[in-house]
């Protein structure tokens, strides 16, 4: 009897039984099922295991979901591509067949809460171990099904780790420390993967013990080491398409919350204009993360934000100018994820729009902000790192 015909009984057994699905009942169907004398006890466990992943886990996925080195598991139809943060490639993992793809991606989103069928061939799903499911099903999906999953790093880097592999320079990454400690507002931008969300992760658990973060989300992906975090999540409707709870609200209701530092995990709607109006009254310090290309394209991301907010462009630049202060850019490039510059959004005459104008960029160093920047950190009486004080041209490499 081969592997693949034995662990298909076993579910036969365990789903004729409908008994709960627990490790000691897969143990005992996988005996029923097999001469454990020549099955032995060492091949019997890693059944059970293959079993309980089929029933209950993400399948033949599971490995990958647990190497930690993977980022990315990205599912075509029955082929897989892995990312381990050296860009896509294809591995062998037998998936069987599309149909079995199907109810594996039925299951993970039904486990999680959400429905993924003919009548909603498309769900998001966040699983019990943090890592993020994007499904899509045919015939929307043309060759699909199409599993997307972004795997959940359960201890985020520290500044110091991010800086030994090399995503962060050494000379820069105390003015990353500076920020956060001088309360500076910041966003997080970079393209899709980029490592928006591992870098404010890290910025989050330099905040200090005494204060409170209030995290707003539209799928929970921020969990910074931290002795006091709340976080609230958006909801989509249900099936009657009624109670859905937008990111705009959760902000309204997460200022109630005493925050000491709001964030919001990702600026993709109008929240963006209660975000700043938050920031606007008191609230130093607060961050988010934006899909941008590059510094240059943040106001006008903002301004196609501010309006889905109904906030007009002169408005939503006067918020900008006193709400947030500092861009930190992240790229992935072929040697991994990097910050790539640090930028200060700054109202330019004679309309008094808001630039992003860099501090510092890799690769070149200090910018032509980087004054600007080392005067509003000791405005707000902490210490300036010594790259932005020691002489040094603008340019200069870092």
């Amino acid at each position: 009897m081969t592997g693949e015909t034995l662990a298909a009984r076993v579910r036969q057994r365990i789903a004729a039984a409908a008994t709960p699905v627990t490790p000691a009942a897969i143990v005992t169907a996988v005996r029923a099922e097999a001469d454990a004398a020549v099955l032995g006890d060492t091949a019997l466990l890693r059944m059970a295991d293959r079993v309980r992943a089929d029933l209950v886990g993400a399948g033949p996925l599971a490995p990958l979901l647990a190497d930690p080195d993977v980022t990315d598991v990205l599912v075509n139809g029955v082929r897989v591509w892995v990312d381990r943060g050296q860009g896509l490639h294809l591995v062998p993992v037998p998936m069987g067949t599309v149909d079995d793809v199907r109810r594996l991606a039925q299951r993970l989103t039904a486990g999680a809460g959400r429905r993924l069928d003919d009548g909603s061939p498309c769900a998001d799903a966040r699983l019990a171990d943090g890592t993020r499911l994007h499904a899509v099903l045919p015939p929307v999906a043309t060759d699909g099904p199409y599993l997307s999953l972004r795997t959940f790093r359960q201890r985020p880097f520290t500044l110091d780790e991010l800086v030994e592999q090399g995503a962060v320079a050494r000379s820069i990454a105390p003015v990353l420390a500076a920020v956060v400690a001088a309360r500076l507002a910041y966003l997080v931008i970079g393209g899709t993967g980029s490592g928006k969300t591992t870098l404010l992760n890290t910025l989050l658990g330099l905040v200090p013990a005494t204060e409170r973060i209030v995290l707003v989300e539209d799928a929970a992906e921020l969990r910074p080491v931290h002795p006091h975090v709340v976080g609230l999540q958006a909801r989509t409707a249900n099936v009657e398409g009624t109670g859905a709870i937008g990111l705009s609200e959760l902000v309204r209701q997460a200022l109630r919350m005493r925050p000491d530092r709001l964030v919001v995990g990702e600026c993709r709607g109008g929240e963006v204009v209660d975000l700043l109006a938050a920031l606007n009254t008191g609230h130093d310090g607060g961050a988010g993360t934006l899909h941008a290309n590059a510094p240059a394209d943040v106001p006008a991301r903002l301004e196609a934000l501010g309006l889905l907010g109904g906030l007009p462009r002169p408005a939503l630049h006067a918020q900008v100018a006193a709400a947030l202060q500092v861009v930190f850019q992240i790229r992935r490039t072929p040697r991994g994820r990097m910050l790539e510059s640090v930028c200060l959004l700054l109202p330019q005459a004679p309309e008094r729009l808001i630039t992003a104008v860099p501090a510092w960029v890799r690769g070149r160093g200090l910018g032509p902000a980087a004054g600007a920047l080392g005067t509003m950190i000791r405005s707000r009486d902490v210490p300036v790192p010594s790259i932005l004080v020691e002489p040094a041209k603008p340019g200069s490499p870092a």
